[in-house]
């Protein structure tokens, strides 16, 4: 273990990758909690369009990203409206739009560098990626922090919220942007494919053992940060992608906690 730490790289890896493991399944829980967790794929989608413009036109692809991420969460909101009834159909129709939007620009150009952003690199994190990654998850956690009453509320009942005085259009808007930030400043370590697992298979193995929401959201965190220490240190050693030996690691954990809940 400290000869892995001894690599400047991998220490840049676990400060981002720990960073993230707090922030993923603190928004997850809400997300699964409100039937939204396929939102996650749907902005990730988005992401790898703002990556896509970024490595085309010169940005730094998590700023990039960001942008894309948030104007697609504005547009998820604005769509649950429109179709109230079916509002599930908003996601498909970003997650569409994102698709043909990244496909587009990386055939425009050289956009070679965007694997590390599909699959997650250990490697490539730097320390702008750190200072991002640090000042943007302070924010999304000390947004929970000051919305979790809100956020709860919201989660179990949003028409009883709505009657009860909370805002819930207001909430909702600035809970979809905390998802496009969070997104955004995972697929470093996570990869763009897979960000959403880490998002909610802790949350997943959280639900099968925990007896309380706040209960419920520890197990998530604990989970989270088990996954991507151990996805990391195997990826290290293996020479694999870290997004897939984190979410493999979740995976793993999210059966254990099914196999002794069953019990």
């Amino acid at each position: 273990m400290m000869e892995l730490l001894s690599y400047s790289f991998m220490q840049r890896a676990m400060i981002v990758g720990i960073l993230v493991s707090l922030v993923c399944p603190t928004i997850g829980l809400f997300l699964v909690l409100r039937r939204l967790a396929l939102i996650g794929d749907s902005l990730a989608h988005v992401t790898l369009a703002g990556v896509a413009f970024g490595i085309l036109f010169g940005i730094y692809p998590v700023y990039s990203a960001i942008v894309f991420a948030l104007l697609a969460s504005l547009c998820i909101e604005f769509f649950r409206k429109k179709y109230e009834n079916y509002a599930e159909i908003s996601l498909a129709i970003v997650l569409s739009g994102g698709i043909a939007v990244a496909t587009v620009l990386i055939s425009l150009g050289n956009t070679a560098g965007i694997l590390g952003y599909l699959f997650g690199s250990i490697v490539l994190v730097t320390e702008h990626d750190i200072i991002i990654t640090v000042i943007l998850g302070i924010f999304v956690l000390v947004s929970i922090l000051i919305l979790y009453k809100p956020l709860f509320y919201i989660s179990f009942d949003e028409e009883s919220a709505r009657i009860a005085g909370v805002p819930v259009k207001q909430v909702n808007v600035y809970f979809s942007i905390l998802v496009a930030v969070t997104i955004a400043i995972s697929m470093r370590v996570v990869g763009i494919l897979l960000v959403t697992s880490l998002m909610t298979l802790p949350v997943a193995a959280s639900l099968q053992i925990a007896r309380s929401f706040k209960s419920a959201l520890i197990y998530s965190i604990g989970f989270s940060v088990v996954s991507v220490i151990t996805g990391l240190i195997s990826s290290f050693y293996l020479n694999l992608a870290p997004g897939g030996t984190i979410v493999l690691a979740a995976l793993t954990i999210l059966l254990l906690a099914m196999f002794f809940s069953s019990k």
